[in-house]
């Protein structure tokens, strides 16, 4: 049996986060010796799961510099299955393309396929050995930056001049940003601390800038523009829409998500505020529920209940597609659908009053309900019909 990318890549997620070959294996109908050949041929770590170490989605970026953070290799990852180019994609993430360029060649498997979360597993791996600080590991370097210091050099000053006096010694070249970390960060380097009050600015610790400009969690988001043409004809199940239907004064709400090829419909339980990780762990927990193979992409309204579409898209290993805004009819199965539950959810009602119990009997009645352009089959007919064939 041939197997996916997308079958190979809800395998290795989960062998990142944790789990062994065997049970990996079975959330896709695999062996263990399947997955583990895989990862041996493709991803080329070690094959003892004692000596995988486990992904942590929750660790906080303390990678020097700029270096990519997991959303935005879940979005190079969005960007590759969606047919973007190089240049595309890091217009997106408000990157170099040759940052793109480097993160795949660094990190794309053997198979050719670029994975977000082995990337970031290799790339927290790296992090775990790194490198001796140079200041420390130089001591005269450190002796030499204290003396300019001392005699008012500002930090870039040093650094250009040790770039000019040792062009070929790395070893006696330092960043002025690393003489700012020995100073200001606790424990960083050995530089004597009473040198920070030698600087210029007199300060003696380093302040970020007031003012910070907000930017929209949807700036680096696939629009609907970047769906490929088997969603648009409706020709393979597994590509959803979705949206919220509101309650009174928009207080309550319940989420909903049909599936474009055979109108099944999913509602999500939303008991608090819907906000953005609500929705993001209701959705999680009710697509998780479905085989691999229909969980090809969603796409949604423009919202900011979405706003954690980056963990969505790690979890389900699919990508998230937002409409431009205010244009509902490009998610026109999700808005014949949101009208036809109308019938149980009216406008002005309070949705809180619903529990999850209550919605799946709603969904299954309408999941039960004939449509005409099924040919009088229901939606629940039409998904098992499939599920018997991709079986």
């Amino acid at each position: 049996m041939r197997f996916t990318v997308a079958a190979k890549d809800a395998a290795f997620l989960a062998v990142c986060q944790g789990l062994s070959f065997v049970r990996a294996g079975a959330l896709i109908g695999a062996s263990g010796d399947a997955v583990g050949i895989w990862w041996r041929n493709t991803v080329g770590m070690p094959t003892r799961r004692s000596h995988i170490p486990v992904l942590d989605p929750l660790r906080p970026d303390v990678r020097p510099g700029r270096g990519l953070s997991l959303e935005e290799r879940i979005e190079i990852q969005a960007g590759r299955r969606a047919g973007l180019s190089q240049r595309e994609i890091a217009r997106r993430i408000g990157r170099d393309q040759s940052v793109i360029s480097r993160e795949l060649a660094r990190h794309r498997g053997r198979d050719g396929q670029y994975r977000a979360a082995v990337a970031e597993l290799e790339a927290q791996r790296a992090r775990r050995r790194p490198k001796p600080f140079k200041l420390i590991a130089n001591a005269g370097l450190a002796v030499r930056v204290e003396e300019w210091i001392d005699d008012g050099w500002s930090p870039k000053l040093i650094a250009d001049v040790l770039e000019r006096d040792h062009p070929d010694d790395k070893t006696w070249r330092v960043s002025h940003e690393t003489i700012y970390q020995a100073l200001y960060v606790q424990g960083r380097g050995q530089l004597r601390q009473d040198l920070a009050r030698q600087l210029s600015t007199g300060r003696e610790a380093r302040k970020p800038r007031d003012g910070v400009r907000w930017v929209s969690p949807f700036k680096n988001a696939l629009t609907i523009s970047d769906r490929p043409a088997q969603v648009e004809d409706r020709a393979v199940p597994g590509h959803w829409e979705g949206d919220l239907i509101l309650g009174a004064g928009g207080r309550s709400a319940i989420g909903t998500l049909v599936e474009r090829t055979t109108r099944f419909a999913v509602l999500l339980h939303l008991p608090g505020r819907h906000t953005a990780d609500e929705v993001a762990g209701a959705m999680i927990r009710e697509m998780n529920q479905l085989p691999w193979h229909l969980r090809r992409s969603i796409t949604w309204d423009r919202g900011t209940e979405l706003a954690d579409y980056a963990d969505i898209q790690l979890k389900l290993q699919a990508p998230v597609y937002f409409c431009d805004p205010h244009s509902p009819w490009q998610r026109g199965t999700n808005e014949n659908t949101n009208r036809l539950l109308r019938h149980w959810f009216t406008k002005g009602s309070d949705l809180s009053t619903w529990d999850a119990n209550g919605l799946r009997a709603v969904a299954d009645k309408l999941n039960s309900r004939p449509r005409p352009t099924l040919g009088m089959k229901t939606p629940a007919q039409a998904l098992n019909e499939y599920l018997a064939t991709a079986a």
